[in-house]
């Protein structure tokens, strides 16, 4: 299947804002779950007002948040599906770039030295783009997920040494949760990176935080791990919007890698409230939306 630039870059022009303005039904679902066992009545009527406030985003078609976030991208290529890489790259860009200037919306990326704004949404290393390869024959899948500064500020990396054992990833992902207090405007999902390079555990924290909730890690140690830090984390009493409660995180979510015998690193990377992200299949029989 040829996959032809121009079409990649529709895509991309309109997931940046799909996302921007429908919150996938996952996290509508987390909230009702979190309304339903929430004890404290501020805590109740915080995660109200935010219920609201995704309706009315919604049925207005306007952004659920005003910070259009850092766009980031992910694209999984079919075996069977012919396009060239830098071409692919140049389309997502451009339709990045499209969607700023043509919906318009807030370019919230500058320069990180001269803080110039290009009004593009881009700039040197922006959008991040991530390739990976599938085993659907005739597919090109693509993810897209504005990351705000909110969450993204959010992010720790700790060198932890193997004899700290698994103690020192529960602390330090509890500490983590308790510096960002309200922050991060939770509920969060909170994303843990264990093992592999200093790299790719923070690379692991951000796809576990960007991960749809009911999902659970693929290894069973992480995935034994994701349910006793969802307990810890909410038995914090952060709360929604760090104003109190049991509704601090809607999950922790956990990915692992193996890593060398002398280290066991941990990274975490959150995700705030508005956990917004929007996919795209483009096939034989044409493009799909979903999340």
């Amino acid at each position: 299947m040829k996959v032809e630039p121009r079409a990649v870059e529709e895509v991309a022009r309109e997931l940046y804002v799909r996302a921007l303005k429908v919150l996938p039904p996952d996290i509508k679902e987390g909230f009702g779950r979190l309304v339903a066992a929430e004890t404290d009545a501020t805590a109740k009527q915080v995660l109200g007002t935010m219920v609201t406030n995704i309706r009315v985003a919604e049925d207005t078609g306007t952004m659920l948040c005003q910070d259009t976030g850092i766009p980031i991208y992910n694209v999984f290529i079919g075996r069977g599906v012919q396009i060239e890489g830098p071409e692919l790259k140049e389309a997502i860009r451009r339709g990045c770039e499209r969607a700023t200037r043509e919906h318009p919306l807030r370019s919230s990326v500058v320069h990180p030295i001269t803080r110039v704004n290009e009004q593009t949404s881009c700039g040197p290393g922006i959008p991040p783009i991530h390739i990976d390869f599938s085993d659907e024959r005739d597919e090109l899948r693509i993810e897209m997920v504005p990351k705000g500064s909110g969450s993204e500020n959010n992010s720790w990396l700790r060198m932890a040494i193997p004899a700290e054992g698994i103690d020192a990833i529960k602390t330090f992902v509890v500490d983590c949760v308790l510096e960002a207090g309200g922050k991060t405007c939770p509920p969060t999902i909170v994303g843990v990176g264990v093992g592999g390079t200093s790299d790719l555990c923070v690379a692991l924290a951000k796809r576990a935080a960007t991960r749809p909730l009911g999902s659970t890690c693929a290894d069973a140690e992480g995935a034994k791990l994701e349910r006793q830090l969802t307990e810890a984390v909410n038995m914090l009493g952060v709360g929604p919007q760090g104003l109190g409660g049991d509704s601090t995180s809607f999950a922790v979510h956990v990915e692992v890698a193996a890593t060398h015998i002398t280290m066991n690193p941990v990274a975490v990377n959150m995700q705030c409230h508005s956990a917004r992200r929007a996919s795209a299949s483009i096939t034989p029989a044409g493009v799909e939306y979903g999340f």
